[in-house]
């Protein structure tokens, strides 16, 4: 079961559930922050309520109405947040440890600890208004001369921090500039159009990750410039230790997004241009489309 955000020419933004390709409206809620807040306590109460939609109602449209569209005159979909910020968790897979390493040779002891300690690194990701949605445009720095997109499983969380569902994420970042000092995460991290996701939200209150796997494929000039996968089962953190390091001396009144790494790293040679399409897709879940441009 899809929960989406979607923009209605008639009503606005609004919230709905997707089964197939029908898209139904979820009644009472037009904000995500709104129904996350009524879930607390209960999740699986609210998510079997989301389910029972599609046997009650008539759905609103057909999915394909949204294909390709991002005119305010037609329905399109938006990033599945309004009020949420988005979080990171960085160097949970192996393979991001390596990567650090490469790209950070004076900073790399710094990225071993990380991988290892009790404490796994978390860091602030873009507010719910900046994030970009499914076929909108992602943003690489202009003072910046490596960038990759980082294909990640983003975990929903409600304002008690609990389980609601899955996402897809892009945690756009710019290696050489991370590299040249870990210090310079922010910048790396934190710019416009740094963070998409999309297209919706799988629901689901498991605290377990979800087992499935991540593929990534960018596209350049109608031929495939970088493509690779990795798998959930790969993350060394639990999802719990995430969450708890996340919510430790925090709190999110509206809930949030916790992005869990990434597993899929381009090679040193590699470097996202404008123009580049960036497909990522989770098993479960969908695929997110994004567009590249400078910023």
């Amino acid at each position: 079961m899809i929960l989406t955000r979607y923009y209605d020419p008639d009503h606005g933004a609004l919230l709905g559930v997707q089964v197939d390709d029908a898209v139904y409206r979820l009644p009472g809620f037009a904000l995500l922050s709104s129904w996350l807040r009524v879930s607390i306590g209960h999740v699986e109460l609210a998510i079997s309520a989301v389910e029972r939609i599609p046997q009650e109602m008539s759905p609103q449209f057909n999915e394909s109405l949204f294909a390709g569209s991002l005119d305010f005159e037609r329905p399109h979909r938006l990033a599945p947040v309004d009020e949420q910020d988005v979080w990171g968790a960085g160097v949970t897979y192996e393979r991001s440890l390596d990567a650090r390493k490469e790209e950070s040779p004076g900073g790399g002891d710094f990225y071993t600890q990380v991988y290892t300690a009790p404490r796994p690194e978390v860091f602030f990701k873009a507010h719910g208004r900046d994030v970009i949605g499914h076929l909108g445009e992602v943003g690489i720095r202009h003072d910046s001369k490596w960038s990759v997109p980082e294909p990640e499983l983003g975990i929903v969380l409600n304002p008690a921090l609990e389980v609601v569902g899955f996402t897809i994420g892009n945690d756009m970042s710019s290696r050489d500039i991370e590299g040249e000092n870990p210090l310079y995460l922010p910048q790396a991290k934190i710019y416009k159009a740094s963070c998409a996701l999309g297209p919706g939200i799988l629901l689901s209150a498991s605290r377990d990750w979800l087992d499935t796997t991540i593929r990534l494929r960018v596209m350049r000039d109608r031929l495939v410039a970088f493509e690779g996968e990795t798998h959930t089962n790969r993350i060394r953190r639990t999802t719990t230790e995430l969450i708890s390091c996340l919510g430790a001396c925090n709190s999110f009144p509206n809930g949030v997004v916790l992005l869990t790494g990434t597993g899929v790293i381009p090679p040193a040679d590699f470097t996202l241009q404008p123009g580049d399409i960036v497909y990522i897709t989770i098993d479960g879940i969908g695929t997110l489309t994004n567009t590249v441009k400078l910023v």
